[in-house]
C-alpha cells in the first residue's frame, strides 16, 4: 500500500508573490473601499482615511459587504464586481476576526485579480491568517496593511487617532506617490 502525504503549506505553482501595481497618484483616481457590516472601528477608520484620499483630489465609493450566500449573496457578487469595474484602486477590509479576515482576503483577491491597486487592511491579531489566506489564494503578494489589535473595543476618539497616526504608513504600503506619503518620508 502506498501512502500520499500532502503538505498544506506548499505554494501554489502559480503563486503571484508582486504585490501588483502601485497606487501612484491619487488625483482623479477612483477608490472603492470595501467594509464590512460587522467592525464599526473600520467604519470609522475608513472614513478618516477617505477625507484624506478626497483631500488627495480621489473620488471614494463605500461598499458594504453582506449577505454572502444564496440569492443575496448572488446579488452581492455582482454588485461588488461592479464596483470594481468602475473603480481604478481597491481598499478592502477589515480582517479581525476568522470568517470576516477569510472574506477580506477573497475581496481582495478579486479585486486584485482585475490588475487594479489593492490593498487589503487587518488587525494585529489576524496578520497570520491574512497573508496565510493570500497565500493559499495564489497571490502571496498581496498588499496588507496591519492596524492594532484590539480594536473594536477603544472607544471611537481613540480609533479615530490610530485612523490619522496610520494614514501615511498605509499610504506607503499602498504605494501612493505624491501627497501625504512622500511628505513623511522626506
Amino acid at each position: 500500500m502506498t501512502i500520499q502525504v500532502l503538505d498544506p503549506t506548499a505554494s501554489l505553482a502559480h503563486d503571484v508573490a508582486d504585490p501588483g501595481p502601485d497606487a501612484g497618484v491619487l488625483k482623479d483616481k477612483r477608490i472603492a473601499i470595501r467594509i464590512d457590516m460587522l467592525w464599526r472601528s473600520w467604519d470609522w477608520v475608513s472614513a478618516i482615511w477617505a477625507e484624506g484620499l478626497r483631500a488627495e483630489g480621489a473620488e471614494v465609493t463605500f461598499w458594504r459587504s453582506c449577505g454572502r450566500t444564496g440569492a443575496e449573496g448572488e446579488a452581492a457578487a455582482r454588485d461588488y464586481a461592479a464596483l470594481l469595474r468602475e473603480s481604478d484602486a481597491a481598499i478592502v477590509g477589515l480582517g479581525n476576526c476568522g470568517s470576516c479576515t477569510s472574506w477580506t482576503i477573497a475581496d481582495a483577491l478579486e479585486a486584485a485579480a482585475t490588475g487594479m491597486p489593492t490593498i487589503a487592511v487587518a488587525t494585529a491579531h489576524f496578520e497570520g491568517l491574512a497573508h496565510n489566506l493570500a497565500k493559499r489564494g495564489g497571490r502571496s503578494g498581496l498588499r496588507l496593511h496591519v492596524l492594532p489589535y484590539p480594536l473594536d473595543i477603544l472607544p471611537r476618539d481613540q480609533v479615530d487617532d490610530i485612523a490619522r497616526d496610520q494614514y501615511r504608513s498605509f499610504l506607503r504600503n499602498f504605494g501612493v506617490r505624491g501627497g501625504l506619503a512622500e511628505q513623511s518620508a522626506a
